[in-house]
């Protein structure tokens, strides 16, 4: 329990139901959907679209999700993969041809076909009550009519303000003479209101086809993109089979490849190992064994995983106890390994909504939507208002790699929700948010509230650390003692920007014993969670 003669948040307890996402809004409007009747998905997807509007450096239509979602609170878990593929004709020797092996941010081959919409679409339909139309209608409202821009929201935009304001569509569409709108001011997105009017009519052809996808595609192949209206017509989400680890009695769900879901399995599995528990641990102990199963498993994640669709991943090798252990034995208390190493991407951490719903029934649904980079590629269609994503720079551009750019082939991705289950009970949805962080934020919740006793808020307001491709980043929380430790041990250890905090996250758990549920909304975020 945290001390309240500190600033802080308490963990919101609830009977019935709970919702936590990143804005106060879009908690507000899912749990108004719960409260007229609708269920766990309408909730949800009723909020990841009001978020593509009010957060737009984050999410929107023109990105990607991926869903985990436990009907009834039992039984299978049910996961469907959102994300989309590189156009048919991206073929990985067309840029070696070229003499292009990365790309930039903003460059239109790093735009994949948007999954977002089509997912949405198909769980509604699916597991829903409500329509596709009447689920949009708060997105379109705050579109149509104004919202007011929260704090973090403002930051994340000014940050971002500079890469949109160099191309002149997008300046004239997300800024404000050329700036961000600032913290407090009300801002308008009419031309992204008519786009969702047209799928609240339509669907997912209101997207996928039409006008819509036309803008898309025209804009794209004006910048030298390689997309066609058959790529967008073609768009559909897969219904894939999860995947799984057991830590310290629970059973934690993710999504399998393309996402990086297993590699927080992996990370969980080398620090089974170790007693967490152990009171004589250090602060530096804790995190320089985070920061090496991170560096191991994101070893495995790099070499591995691509779309198992068309390349062969070795998950249950990866996942078997014997793997874990040999892995775990590479890890010296005393001396911190090498960073991995990579060409594409960077370690700062993305821009991600996450958010869950549980609801009266114990529907339970944790859901992860993104346009990866701030604003994604900050292309915006121009008749559309559709700021599309920069997904496909998750790819390899030279020809071999297991995560090789290819026809059709989905990219490796950072975004991950997660489900913890204590055998068929869900116990509920979790997700970190963070580019290459999530990862380790997922090992990094479930070790804080199972080794340290921590409740939901806790473990996700207690400082973060991440080890990957450079520095061992740390939290203002980690205090000078603990970063003397770990510079003895052979880390760089550098200090989190203040304005860019290691993540965000959200939780619900359920307390199997009394029914209640448990929620806690990252205040590094400018969300809450709430319940009644």
């Amino acid at each position: 329990m945290r001390d309240f003669h500190r600033p802080g948040r308490s963990p919101v307890y609830a009977q019935n139901a709970a919702v936590a996402t990143s804005h106060p809004q879009a908690t507000l409007a899912a749990l108004n959907i719960l409260q007229q009747g609708g269920n766990a998905v309408d909730a949800a997807v009723a909020a990841v679209a009001l978020l593509g509007v009010i957060e737009p450096a984050m999410t929107g239509i023109g990105g990607d999700c991926f869903v985990l979602y436990v009907p009834k609170g039992k039984g299978k878990v049910i996961a469907l993969n959102g994300s989309g593929k590189a156009p048919a004709a991206a073929r990985a020797e067309w840029y070696a041809e070229r003499g292009e092996t990365t790309q930039a941010l903003n460059s239109p081959h790093g735009v994949t076909i948007p999954g977002a919409v089509a997912a949405w679409d198909r769980l509604v339909a699916d597991h829903g009550t409500k329509s596709l139309g009447e689920l949009l209608q708060p997105a379109i409202k705050a579109a149509e009519e104004g919202f007011v821009v929260a704090p973090k929201v403002g930051s994340d935009w000014a940050g971002d303000a500079p890469r949109l304001a160099a191309d002149p569509v997008s300046s004239k569409i997300v800024l404000v003479d050329g700036k961000a709108p600032a913290i407090g001011s009300v801002f308008k997105a009419p031309l992204l209101a008519a786009t969702l009017k047209k799928i609240a009519a339509k669907g997912r052809d209101g997207f996928y086809t039409g006008e819509v996808a036309e803008d898309i595609v025209s804009h794209l192949n004006s910048r030298g993109g390689l997309h066609t209206l058959e790529d967008f017509a073609s768009a559909a989400p897969e219904y894939v089979e999860p995947i799984k680890t057991t830590y310290k009695g629970l059973d934690i769900y993710e999504c399998p490849p393309n996402g990086q879901g297993i590699t927080a399995l992996i990370i969980l599995n080398i620090l089974s190992g170790f007693d967490l528990k152990d009171t004589g641990l250090s602060e530096a102990d804790r995190i320089h064994l985070l920061a090496e199963a991170t560096k191991l498993a994101y070893h495995q994640r790099d070499d591995y995983i691509g779309d198992p669709a068309q390349v062969k991943i070795p998950v249950e090798k990866i996942l078997s106890s014997g793997y874990a252990d040999a892995l775990r034995a590479r890890i010296d208390m005393g001396k911190a390994g090498a960073p991995v190493s990579v060409d594409v991407d960077s370690v700062e951490h993305k821009d991600t909504t996450y958010l869950c719903v549980v609801d009266k029934d114990g529907n339970a649904i944790s859901f992860i939507n993104s346009v990866f980079h701030g604003f994604g590629s900050t292309i915006v269609t121009p008749k559309t208002g559709v700021v599309l994503q920069n997904r496909g720079l998750s790819f390899k551009f030279a020809p071999g790699h297991v995560n090789s750019i290819a026809p059709g082939k989905r990219p490796m991705h950072t975004i991950i929700p997660a489900m913890a289950m204590k055998g068929d009970t869900c116990v509920g949805p979790f997700g970190v948010m963070g580019g290459q962080y999530q990862s380790t934020g997922h090992a990094g919740f479930i070790s804080n509230m199972l080794d340290r006793g921590m409740d939901i808020q806790e473990a996700m307001d207690a400082p973060r650390t991440f080890a990957y491709a450079g520095p061992l980043q740390v939290e203002n929380g980690v205090d000078a003692a603990t970063i003397a430790d770990l510079e003895k041990r052979g880390h760089t250890v550098e200090r989190a920007p203040a304005k860019k905090p290691i993540g965000g996250s959200q939780a619900i758990f359920r307390d199997l014993e009394t029914g209640v549920l448990v929620a806690g909304s990252d205040p590094r975020k400018d969300g809450c969670a709430l319940g009644y």
